[in-house]
């Protein structure tokens, strides 16, 4: 089995086994410099979420394309990101992809996940610590296993 992220390698074994994958994780990251009280913990959690998206794609390895991270401000609509987003679905359709998900720690995109084309993945946030810590590579883990098993769950309908 290989990997499949975005990267020159992975797009070349993706074009010769797209068959094979269908199914492609985008992952959420807000942005946003004004706010410098939660700095840090943005930032801690974009680390963790790309770290949560890594493994992710490595448990299901050869059925999944990781994209680049979809980067918003914080601040905006997400009625104009939805429209952004549809735009990337747009584009990733003219793919083989059966199965669209989308992982975040914002859970402001609950409201609107309807207008999503794809299925959200809200992940409760972790506001602090250290990604190189046993306590957050054991919660990572705990949380790829339970969204890997749910993913594998819309493979078999």
């Amino acid at each position: 089995m290989y990997t499949m992220k975005w990267k020159k390698s992975d797009l070349h074994q993706y074009v010769n086994a797209k068959e094979y994958v269908d199914t492609i994780i985008i992952p959420l990251i807000p942005f946003q410099l004004s706010n410098d009280s939660v700095l840090e913990k943005d930032a801690f959690q974009r680390e963790v979420l790309v770290a949560f998206s890594y493994e992710l794609e490595k448990e299901l390895t050869g059925r999944v394309l990781l994209t680049p991270n979809y980067n918003y401000l914080k601040s905006s609509h997400k009625d104009q990101e939805i429209v952004r987003i549809n735009s990337w679905i747009d584009d990733i359709e003219q793919q083989p992809f059966n199965h669209i998900f989308y992982v975040t720690f914002d859970s402001t995109w609950k409201k609107n996940e309807q207008g999503m084309r794809g299925t959200l993945l809200w992940l409760p946030g972790v506001s602090d610590g250290t990604l190189q810590s046993n306590e957050m590579h054991s919660i990572i883990r705990s949380n790829v296993e339970q969204v890997s098993e749910l993913i594998r769950s819309y493979w078999k309908d």
